[in-house]
């Protein structure tokens, strides 16, 4: 059984007639549900949809324009239904036209919002361009808080909308048992997708006969045995008791690009890389017998490139010469060697006796965890604000970079969008520094966190 899904909080979008309130519920709502036309009175009923906002969601009501008929006339019927979608919703949009500038209208509709109790957010829609500065100044004679200027069809000033809507609709983070939800997230992910990756010879068709105890591909001392990527799909019965699903992935092994020679070695290493694509978790296996090579990293390089998940295990261990100080190394040279992701789990396997291999698939599903983890928005800025609390942005030429919020924009990889004014200039270090924090404070372990960084700028800032 799944977690109730919480109710979504409700925005209700209110303006006169034809300032541009289908266009922004078009945009937040990501498909043309609404008739967006410039005759006046297009919409005539109340439109309703799930909206996500810079990873706030809510359900967005696209209202009919406002009109001071009678109550028994078809727009006073309109009038009456925006004043109850207002009346539900936990925070309402008052949309202006900053380039016709205020109208008697927009001062009455601003007089009755002020006698409601619902939070109002004004809105000056059409603030592209010069024409529209005039407007924005005007909507602070309405009594409201500070106006956001928007171009809803041009999808300028968004970061700032998600500004002022934040507080309003930011949902409190549930005191959840992180077990419980470790398991149901675990069966929403379904099979896990594993690739064993690694150079010639590396022993990973051994390794995967020992996982599933059985000859299932051929083996032996040459290299490059195993031509095309084999998927198997099995069930892996985890030390809990637990019945897990895995499709693991055997793939050709990776040379060094001078040695790939024939055409079908060519083939079976194009294939390698293709098993990365289709997988989440990726074993790098390493011959224990000859350490850490440059090869190695550039496999590391490339399934780390491609936002994968990354494994290291060191094979043959069984026959390793000074386990203790090949352990050390092995960690020190790919610190070293993958700046970008520090602290990758490295395990110890034998293909020979099977040691280590419950280990391996254990830290494998807690990795694909961490790969597929969302941070609410709440939490993510509030740990946001005390790390730059913690080391402030630098201030390049004596102008501060001014960092706002972060967003979480997806997962798998983990990727974050940071907005800020002159974040241009943000430094490489400061970057790191987030994102190390991230992984570090939020739980996402040594897994590829990509963070991007965005200027919420007004439309006219000059």
């Amino acid at each position: 059984m799944g977690r109730p899904m919480p109710k979504l909080p409700t925005v209700a979008i209110v303006g006169r007639p034809n300032v541009g309130k289908s266009t922004l519920f078009n945009r937040l709502v990501g498909k043309k549900l609404a008739l967006v036309d410039d005759r006046p009175g297009v919409t005539r009923d109340r439109r309703e949809a799930d909206a996500t906002l810079l990873g706030l969601d809510f359900r967005i009501i696209d209202t009919a324009g406002f009109e001071t008929d009678d109550a028994e006339t078809l727009p006073g019927r309109m009038r009456a239904q925006t004043q109850a979608a207002v009346r539900d919703a936990d925070v309402a949009l008052f949309m202006i036209d900053a380039r016709a500038g205020l109208m008697p209208l927009d001062e009455e509709i601003g007089q009755w919002l002020r006698g409601e109790r619902t939070p109002v957010v004004v809105i000056a829609n059409k603030a592209e361009g010069k024409a529209a500065e005039a407007g924005v100044m005007e909507a602070y004679a309405l009594g409201f808080d500070t106006p956001v200027p928007l171009s809803a069809e041009h999808g300028e000033g968004i970061a700032d909308l998600f500004d002022a809507l934040r507080p309003f609709i930011e949902p409190p983070d549930e005191e959840v048992d992180p077990q419980a939800e470790a398991a149901e997230d675990e069966e929403a992910l379904g099979p896990l997708k594993l690739a064993i990756v690694g150079r010639p010879n590396a022993g990973k068709s051994t390794l995967i006969n020992r996982i599933l105890g059985e000859q299932r591909m051929i083996t032996g001392p040459e290299a490059g045995i195993t031509r095309d990527s084999i998927a198997i799909d099995w069930n892996w019965r985890a030390p809990d008791g637990s019945i897990r699903p895995i499709r693991l992935i055997d793939t050709a092994g990776m040379r060094k690009r001078a040695k790939v020679q024939d055409k079908l070695e060519k083939l079976s290493v194009a294939d390698g890389l293709r098993a990365v694509d289709f997988a989440e978790v990726v074993v790098l296996l390493l011959d224990a017998t000859l350490g850490l090579e440059a090869q190695d990293l550039r496999i590391a390089d490339k399934v780390l490139q491609e936002g994968r998940a990354l494994i290291i295990a060191l094979s043959k261990w069984d026959i390793a010469e000074n386990p203790p100080a090949l352990f050390q190394g092995v960690k020190a040279a790919l610190d070293e060697g993958l700046a970008q992701v520090k602290g990758l789990p490295v395990l110890t396997v034998s293909g020979a006796n099977g040691r280590g291999i419950d280990q391996l698939l254990q830290v494998a599903h807690e990795t694909r965890q961490a790969w597929s983890k969302r941070i609410s928005t709440g939490q993510l800025n509030r740990w946001f604000e005390k790390a730059i609390e913690a080391n402030p942005p630098p201030a390049p030429g004596g102008k501060r970079i001014k960092l706002r919020y972060l967003t979480q924009a997806r997962t798998r990889p983990p990727s974050f969008v940071l907005f800020g004014t002159r974040v241009d200039q943000l430094p490489e270090s400061y970057r790191r520094y987030l994102v190390n924090g991230i992984r570090r404070d939020l739980g996402f372990g040594a897994v590829p966190v990509r963070l991007t960084v965005r200027a919420a700028r007004n439309p006219f800032e000059r």
